[in-house]
């Protein structure tokens, strides 16, 4: 098992310390355990929860949700400088939901006391903390009006270009006017969606044959963005 061997710390490129001095990020980084987990391994679950904030240092991870009929639902799938977890100290309810590595990942541990101490008596680190949960509510509620209202092309259309918007994009892509590529599996968006991999899978060819997207091995390049916020605007 190989993991990402790069020099920034666990929060270097975090918003949510942006604020910090030097001095008071290499203070903060000396308490904060890196933790290594391999595809498919869980970082927390339902039986087994944890009250911590993480901050994905590389790698990524899903966190998704289990339906009692057994169905799973991708909530989010999370990039390097990503904060996670469950911490009702600063509202961060998490005790639904499971969050495991999809690839080789590099994650970092804050406990209750370092958030007490560290985190909330910083009234600039509370101020983003404020505005970060509130992002991601008004992203959940807006992923779940989406799944009742919204077809599964618009659904599909639209999700692709939320991912894409930050995905690395290459200068030839850039030349062509191409949007970033997105590292995905049908299957990991078929979670995202709400949807089966086969009706995914169909929905993406749809969009290839339109000229919307290149799909290749794990990878999506988006062609036209045009064409795809044409399709995610519709309702029926």
């Amino acid at each position: 098992m190989s993991f990402a061997t790069d020099d920034f710390t666990c929060l270097d490129e975090v918003d949510l310390f942006a604020d910090l001095s030097p001095a008071e990020m290499e203070g903060l980084e000396q308490m904060v355990p890196e933790r290594r987990f391999g595809p498919g391994e869980l970082v927390f679950s339902q039986s087994e929860p944890v009250s911590a904030l993480f901050v994905l240092k590389s790698g990524r991870v899903r966190v998704f949700r289990v339906a009692e009929d057994g169905k799973t639902l991708t909530l989010a799938i999370l990039e390097p400088g990503a904060v996670f977890g469950e911490m009702l100290l600063v509202g961060q309810r998490m005790y639904e939901n499971y969050a495991e590595a999809i690839e080789d990942s590099v994650i970092c541990q804050l406990t209750v006391e370092d958030v007490e101490r560290h985190l909330i008596a910083d009234p600039r680190i509370a101020l983003r903390i404020a505005k970060l949960l509130g992002d991601q509510v008004a992203r959940l509620e807006e992923r779940l009006t989406d799944l009742a209202l919204r077809p599964l092309a618009a659904r599909a259309a639209k999700t692709l270009l939320t991912l894409a918007e930050s995905a690395p994009t290459t200068a030839l892509s850039a030349r062509l006017g191409h949007g970033g590529t997105i590292r995905i599996t049908h299957e990991q968006l078929a979670g995202l969606l709400g949807a089966t991999r086969e009706g995914t899978s169909k929905v993406l060819s749809e969009f290839a044959a339109q000229g919307y997207i290149r799909q290749a091995r794990g990878r999506i390049t988006v062609k036209d963005s045009q064409g795809l916020r044409s399709t995610a605007r519709t309702t029926s």
